[in-house]
């Protein structure tokens, strides 16, 4: 069945740096364009950012741009979300999604939870 496991959540300190993870199985991973959200406590999911299935075109929120890059490896059927320069405003739960800017955001994980606090 389609499975997407997010992982590298995590506390961390104003200014630091994350990686999060995500593993694809149950589809053609390659074939589908892939997106990253997120969701603090008590305001709506947000798309962070998207990327088509070859990698090649990526696309983020105002919010984040410039501090986040979301890539893929296909051979590895792993979507992943460099996060910079966090700041607290960036704590929520990080999920990844089949899709890529408007959706369809067909199937997704289950989130990882980043916290940014000093």
């Amino acid at each position: 069945q389609v499975q997407l496991v997010e992982s590298g959540g995590g506390l961390v300190q104003p200014g630091a740096s994350l990686k999060l993870s995500c593993a694809a199985s149950g589809f053609g991973f390659a074939s589908k364009a892939m997106a990253w959200h997120r969701q603090a406590p008590g305001k709506e999911r947000e798309w962070v950012a998207g990327i088509t299935n070859g990698g090649s075109i990526t696309t983020y929120a105002d919010s984040v741009k410039g501090r986040f890059t979301i890539s893929r490896d296909n051979a590895k059927n792993t979507l992943y979300l460099d996060m910079n320069n966090l700041d607290p405003n960036d704590t929520a739960v990080y999920f990844c999604s089949t899709g890529y800017y408007t959706g369809p955001f067909e199937y997704w994980g289950q989130g990882t939870q980043v916290t940014v606090s000093s």
